[in-house]
């Protein structure tokens, strides 16, 4: 079942930022690098991440969300977080500035933050993109700076500093208002639509009973495009014809026979896996729309 880009998959996707001296549990507790943006993609693929970055963007391009877009066309501090998935698209050869990715494993070490997700910045439904002015910009260049040459340090607290510098940047934000100059879609049903189609694809096949899926409900979705659940029932009922509950459950009814017929997993072990609480459940479910029990159809 594809999951949301780990940092593992990061350096695959970007083999040229892949840490060499640097293991991707390089805090101890989690991971955390900093890079330069002048080697960065064009364009980076719309996805969820299995991590945080909070980037200094020196250069033009918009960021895509589910439902709005805003133009980048002076230096900006984005926040982004692993629930919330997005797209960059540069609108500028020359690309500057830096990032630092990092988990939550790495933050959590803090006693100052305990979820970053609960964060003002990083929480679902914020506006996680600030102008910073040009002194802020200065001394926002200047902490990045001092990041990337702590991470080359051989100073055995080093990763206390980092969090430190992090912590700086976090509160440099805050200082801010948040921009709120986003446009949204011609036709933001279709897009809105379409990507919910392709997060409910991107869950399936299920090839190991240990994984289970994530995203069960129409709620669960709306959360992962960072929307509002009555904007996205309304955009897939108008675009498909269809509710989302019904092509959530299309979806799992095709993978649940799938699993029955081709794979030798107890009923119980299917039941998991597809998010079901009780295998009982399971069946009721898989009868109301099949006419079946799993077992009559294995």
């Amino acid at each position: 079942m594809k999951q949301a880009e780990s940092v593992s998959d990061f350096y695959k996707r970007l083999p040229g930022h892949a840490p060499t001296r640097v293991p991707l549990n390089n805090a101890g507790i989690g991971h955390i690098n900093v890079f330069s943006r002048e080697t960065c993609s064009v364009v980076s693929p719309y996805s969820r991440r299995d991590f945080y970055k909070v980037s200094l963007i020196i250069g033009k391009g918009r960021i895509y969300y589910a439902d709005k877009w805003i133009q980048i066309d002076q230096p900006a501090l984005l926040f982004s977080n692993p629930v919330v998935p997005y797209s960059w698209e540069a609108g500028s050869e020359k690309q500057s500035g830096w990032y630092c990715l990092f988990t939550e494993d790495f933050i959590q070490h803090s006693e100052r933050i305990n979820s970053l997700q609960d964060s003002p910045l990083f929480k679902i439904g914020c506006n996680p993109i600030f102008f910073p002015d040009e002194t802020q910009l200065k001394e926002l260049s200047a902490i990045y700076m001092k990041m990337q040459s702590e991470m080359c340090s051989t100073y055995p607290h080093k990763y206390d500093v980092l969090r430190s510098y992090l912590h700086l940047l976090i509160h440099e934000a805050m200082k801010n208002i948040p921009a709120t100059n986003f446009q949204t879609y011609t036709n933001a049903s279709s897009r809105v639509s379409a990507l919910f189609l392709e997060l409910l694809e991107r869950q399936f096949p299920i090839d190991s009973p240990a994984l289970i899926l994530k995203l069960k409900n129409p709620a669960d979705y709306a959360t992962a495009l960072s929307i509002h659940i009555n904007h996205l029932n309304r955009s897939v009922k108008e675009v498909t014809g269809k509710t989302t509950t019904a092509h959530i459950a299309a979806r799992i009814i095709k993978e649940a026979k799938a699993l029955l017929q081709h794979t030798d997993w107890n009923i119980a072990d299917i039941a998991y896996s597809l998010g079901f609480e009780y295998p009982s459940y399971f069946t009721l479910f898989f009868k109301k729309h099949t006419g079946l029990t799993p077992t009559q159809l294995r």
